[in-house]
Parts: C-alpha cells; structure tokens; sequence
C-alpha cells in the first residue's frame, strides 16, 4: 500500500516559519511570514510527525511495536499473525490468514487516503517474483538502466566483477580521472550491492579510491559493469521448501589493503538456504595475525547474528546457539578459551563479546574447510570456477 500526501495528515509540534512563496505573496502583509500547522514535504520534523501519527493509530488498533525494528508492527490473532512493515509512505504487509489482510487494508481506507497496489512485485527498487516454490529477488531493471547511464550496453562482457592477483593500489603516478563519474558509478554500484553480493567485495575496494581517482581505478570499476553486463539478471532465490534454522559464515582476508594493510571482514547469514545478510568491510584495526583478523571478522559476524537473533523474536522464532562456521581452527580456540594469554593481549577489549556470547550459549563456533567458507565471496577475487561455485553456494540464480 501507498498512502498519498502521507507527510500532510500530522501537525509539527515544533514552530517553524516560512516565507511567502513566490506569486503568493499578501500584498497588504508584505514583511509577514507564514507559521507552519501541519507537515509539510520538505521540513525536517514531517517524517517523525507522519510515523507518530501512523503509530499511534497502529498501536491503538492493536497492533505491537517490534523491539528491535521499530517500524516493523505485528498483531495476532490466536495462531496467525499479521506483519505491517513501514518505510516511510510504503506499507508492506502479510498475514497467514487472508481475512486479517483484507482487514488491515480497510483499517488503513477508514483513517487514510491509500493506494492498494496489490501482491508485491516492486519495492524499493528491487524486483520480487512470488512463485509456488519460493520467492525471487532481483534488481536487473536497474542494472539496465545504470548500464546504458554509464554507456556499457554494448561492451564485451567480462566473467568476474575483479581481477584476481592483481591487487589496486594508490597508484600516485597514473593519470586522474574524473572524480564526479567515478564516484556516480560507485554509487550506483552500491545501491546494487542491496541484491549482488557477488560485486560487494570489488565495489568495496573500488570505494577506497573516491578521493583521487586513477585511471587503473576506473578501469577495475569498469569491469564490474562489463561482469553486470554478462550477469545482468541474477538474483536471489528463497526456496520455499527448505530448513528455517539461522546459521552464519565469517571469513577474513589478512592485510588485504594495499594502503594500509588492514584486513577485510566477510560474513553472511542463512535462514537454511535463504541468503538473508551479508557484510564486506575493511577492518578499523591492523591485524598482528590471521588469527586476529579471523577472529575480529568472527566478532563481527556475531554481533550481527545478535541483532538477527532479536529480530526473529519478533516473529516467533527463537534461534539460540547459533552455528557459526569459521574456517580458523586457532580463532576457535581464542573463543573457546576465556583466559587471556600473551597471544590475545593485544586484540582489543571490544571484540572479546563473542565469548561472553558462546558462554552464554547464544551462539556455537565449528569449523568449516576453506573450500566450503562462502564467506570467502566476500573477502578476496577468485578465479571463474570458484567465483562460479560460491555465488551457487550462496543461492544467486539466473531465473
């Protein structure tokens, strides 16, 4: 559901003064300004005043405010229930039993002015295919249109998103480019990352050259396009028949930046065989080892598994003692042992919460050979086979 001129129904609490507008100036006023009553699109106050209004009247109609989520609001009724998901003037909802749909969509009609766009098939810029067997989520609309923004419709096409042994670099001596078109292209790159984890790690590296641009910068920006251009229709797949249990991949590289030797963290998060989260980030500390660097990518993934964890209460499900597979025997070991030893003394005091959380029994840590690590994805370039292997692995279909 849409709801149209949402930012009108709330008055601002605040005062706010504005100017007469232009051609609608009082003539016999002329020094006056005008005292704002209600939101309107534009102020700063017109989001939060349009959510407590639609809060409000949520709550008061039975609904419950998600802990973790507060735009997520649920209601039950004996064993169904119903999800409303709220961004802004965009509501997607869902029940288990149609009726409390058809009755949520006459709750809104009676308050609000609302547009019913039926199943979902859009949001947000990414495409949802509702089939019997599952669901797929895909953005190759939009690859089309950054393709022929950036004029890339043409070109040959390339069969991975980043080369590999071929690391990028300052490069102080090349030439610059233009510091507007790269930065454009690594936006649009990002906002596709939303669906592709394939291209998050190349897009990654990519953004750590906005500053002062080369021309062996753009060139590896480049090939991401020619790879979209081959691959311009992958997505996820969510298989309907498949285990609901929460388990998670982390994995690191080891002093992987070329600029400061900082490592990269890796990580992903699975409802059975539903992709459901993923992370590429560069590490704030240098790593003294693989180990550390493993294990501040494994802290990482915890605290994301954390937050999923909360966030699934709020549904119904209760995934305590979590499986994460790291690919480290000796990371294992600095989790399993709660006595700090001249090894760990040097790692800082904040990471060390993943232990707190396997001694609670929040989370458990196994290890996995690197071969079947897909977080691997996320850290470092491959080659075609396996590049090929874990985007399978990870459930990025052509369909």
């Amino acid at each position: 559901m849409d709801v149209k001129s949402a930012f009108l129904y709330e008055k601002i609490e605040e005062e706010v003064y504005v100017c007469q507008p232009p051609s609608f100036e009082d003539p016999n006023f002329l020094d006056k300004v005008y005292k704002f009553d209600k939101a309107l699109y534009g102020l700063h106050q017109a989001p939060r005043a349009w959510y407590e209004t639609l809060s409000t009247y949520l709550l008061d109609n039975g609904f419950h405010r998600g802990q973790i989520d507060k735009t997520l609001f649920i209601k039950r009724h004996k064993d169904d229930i119903l999800l409303v998901q709220v961004y802004v003037d965009d509501i997607i909802f869902g029940s288990t039993k149609k009726e409390l749909s058809i009755e949520f969509e006459k709750l809104m009609h009676d308050k609000f002015q609302m547009s019913s766009m039926g199943e979902l098939n859009f949001s947000l810029g990414l495409q949802v295919q509702q089939k019997s067997d599952g669901i797929f989520i895909s953005q190759d609309k939009y690859v089309a249109e950054i393709l022929k923004k950036f004029d890339f419709a043409t070109v040959k096409t390339a069969s991975t998103p980043i080369e590999t042994n071929k690391a990028l670099v300052k490069d102080e001596e090349a030439e610059a480019v233009d510091v507007h078109l790269y930065r454009s292209m690594i936006g649009s790159l990002m906002y596709l990352t939303a669906s592709r984890p394939d291209i998050m790690f190349a897009v990654c590296a990519c953004a750590r050259f906005q500053v002062t641009p080369k021309t062996s910068h753009l060139h590896a920006v480049k090939r991401i396009f020619r790879y979209l251009k081959g691959q311009s229709k992958l997505g996820l797949w969510y298989p309907r028949d498949s285990p609901f249990d929460l388990e998670a991949f982390s994995d690191s590289d080891y002093a992987g930046a070329s600029l400061d030797r900082k490592s990269t963290t890796g990580g992903c998060q699975f409802l059975g065989k539903r992709l459901i989260s993923w992370q590429c980030k560069k590490q704030t500390i240098v790593a003294n080892s693989t180990t550390e660097a493993e294990y501040v990518a494994a802290a990482n993934c915890c605290g994301q598994v954390l937050w999923i964890q909360n966030q699934m209460l709020d549904y119904g499900f209760n995934f305590m003692n979590t499986k994460i597979y790291i690919d480290n025997e000796s990371t294992i070991c600095i989790v399993k042992n709660p006595v700090f030893h001249s090894k760990t003394k040097h790692i800082e005091i904040r990471h060390h919460f993943i232990r707190d959380s396997y001694e609670k029994r929040l989370i458990q840590v196994i290890k996995i050979h690197t071969d079947y690590n897909v977080a691997d994805l996320l850290t470092k370039a491959f080659d075609v086979s396996r590049f090929n292997f874990l985007i399978a692995s990870i459930g990025l279909l052509n369909l």
